[in-house]
């Protein structure tokens, strides 16, 4: 089974994730996932604390395996400096034994389907953090990783079956919340969005609302929806 879900904000909106919110984990293993689209928030402080080791023990001890993508409220220089690894077909961070950080610009094989991954988004509250403190210039990719994403995706594009980004394509981004920029993530997501013409359904997080854009395009928050 794969579930996906939005934003948890560790810890502010992890109760989803609780038996409560989310009683079909009780029948789930951890050969089956819950993917979290992006704002994960798990490493945050720059050396670990105890909030941290908490959560990790307490989504360790889950019946799950717990997969993220990252959004733009990460750490991502610490998120970055555990090493990579191979899982799914696709580099990934092992994070602990059943937490793992999908990385931008792979494709994931996970119970049979292809999951074209690319997180990253721009802070809109950039303005109120500080750098390498709650803000991090990597939040979105370089115009060099731009280039190899656009290149990636014209070669593998066909053979994905889903997308999962934090933020949207510019296209619908401006649909969703037109009040957010645009940035050469966003539109190079176009790009992605062109690519990718097989593909059952698209989905992302960032916007903190539960929407379908339309037949393919949907935004998750507190939801959780059963892919798999």
């Amino acid at each position: 089974m794969i579930y996906i879900t939005g934003d948890t904000h560790l810890p502010i909106d992890i109760s989803k994730l609780n038996t409560t919110n989310f009683p079909e984990q009780k029948n789930m293993t951890k050969n089956d996932y819950v993917i979290v689209l992006g704002d994960f928030g798990l490493i945050w402080k720059n050396e670990p604390d105890n909030e941290e080791k908490y959560w990790t023990k307490w989504l360790n001890e889950k019946p799950f395996t717990t997969l993220f993508l990252d959004g733009n409220h990460e750490n991502h220089d610490r998120l970055n400096s555990y090493s990579v690894i191979t899982k799914f077909g696709g580099n990934v961070h092992q994070i602990s034994n059943s937490i793992f950080h999908l990385m931008r610009n792979n494709i994931f094989d996970i119970e049979g389907k292809n999951f074209y991954v690319c997180g990253g988004a721009k802070s809109i509250d950039k303005i109120y953090r500080k750098e390498g403190i709650s803000w991090w210039s990597s939040e979105l990719p370089t115009y060099k990783e731009c280039l190899e994403i656009v290149d990636f995706i014209k070669e593998n594009g066909r053979k994905v079956d889903y997308v999962l980004s934090h933020c949207l394509p510019t296209f619908y981004q401006r649909m969703l919340a037109s009040w957010y920029e645009t940035d050469d993530l966003t539109n190079v997501l176009d790009i992605v969005d062109e690519e990718t013409p097989n593909k059952i359904a698209w989905y992302s997080g960032h916007y903190h609302v539960n929407q379908d854009i339309d037949k393919k395009h949907f935004v998750l928050y507190d939801d959780i929806v059963r892919l798999i």
